[in-house]
């Protein structure tokens, strides 16, 4: 289930853990705006039937809002979090300014193209890639090195990349530190190797993943600095660079950019701005064949109206 549906209804009826498809991390409570006083009547009419609709009582907390406008000119966007027992969740919720009409999932502009917001707000520069630097498909892959379901990601594109030799693969980090001790320190080594040399980074990649269960937050550093030493790196470079405000800014930014396209589990991968959440092999494999297809379409349709050179 896409993480936009999100939890609500696991939530609601059975107050577990999130879903295991992916590692998943608390979204941050919106910051408290102005609203009208309509606003504010439908802020407080909402919650009521979110309440009813889903049986939260008293003791589910709850946060709406802010308003915002949406895709629909007759429908505002409403976020909303819910937090039982120390659990949290958040999702967007979608409610008619007439006060008449409330709607869970999805809205699109239909004269839009609902992936090309995710695509301007993803930065590639400054990150590990294989494939063409031109290639017309684009991978990116927010990832975390402790998550269990990145590993199996990581396992999953060995295969597939070799039979996608002309789309782009890119690595971004997304360390879920709430949920793993050691992801951040293991996301500052595997960067700083590409800092030093780029072509360094896959090794400690792949040795990260490799040696997964055998990592621990006592000896991570210790860990990581050997595979970069392994794959030929400056240990005490790469040491130095771990420490860097230059590194940090650098996982910060990929934190930033995942967040601003609404990451909040591991793995995420975009597929040309397409989100798959949880990385699943047949989906993504899927949406590459999909995006073969019309990149297919497109070349052959430019050739056809391309004017026929002259000798």
């Amino acid at each position: 289930m896409p993480r936009t549906a999100f939890v609500f209804l696991v939530l609601a009826a059975s107050l577990v853990a999130l879903p295991s498809a992916a590692q998943t991390t608390q979204t941050p409570a919106p910051a408290p705006v102005a609203v009208s006083p309509e606003q504010a009547a439908l802020l407080k009419s909402s919650e009521a039937y979110v309440r009813n609709l889903f049986a939260w009582g008293a003791d589910f907390k709850l946060e709406l809002g802010p308003i915002s406008s949406s895709a629909s000119p007759d429908f505002y966007t409403l976020p909303v979090r819910v937090t039982f027992n120390g659990q949290t969740d958040a999702g967007t919720f979608y409610v008619s300014k007439d006060g008449k009409t409330f709607m869970r999932g999805d809205m699109y502009d239909m004269s839009a193209d609902p992936f090309a917001d995710a695509r301007a707000k993803i930065h590639l520069e400054g990150n590990p890639s294989k494939g063409p630097t031109d290639a017309r498909i684009t991978v990116v892959e927010f990832s975390d090195f402790q998550c269990p379901h990145c590993r199996l990601l990581y396992q999953n594109l060995k295969t597939l990349e070799p039979q996608y030799p002309q789309v782009r693969f890119v690595f971004k980090d997304f360390p879920l530190v709430q949920l793993h001790p050691w992801a951040y320190t293991a996301a500052l080594g595997a960067h700083c190797a590409f800092m030093q040399r780029p072509d360094a980074f896959w090794r400690v990649h792949d040795s990260i993943f490799d040696n997964q269960d055998l990592i621990s937050t006592e000896n991570v550093w210790e860990k990581v600095l050997g595979f970069g030493k392994q794959a030929g790196l400056d240990p005490d470079a790469l040491k130095s660079c771990m420490s860097s405000p230059e590194a940090q800014q650098a996982i910060k930014v990929n934190l930033a950019d995942g967040q601003a396209v609404s990451v909040n589990s591991t793995p995420t991968v975009f597929v040309n701005g397409r989100p798959i959440v949880g990385g699943d092999k047949d989906t993504l494999q899927q949406y590459l064949n999909y995006e073969m297809r019309i990149q297919h379409v497109d070349t052959a349709a430019h050739s056809s109206t391309s004017p026929t050179p002259k000798h």
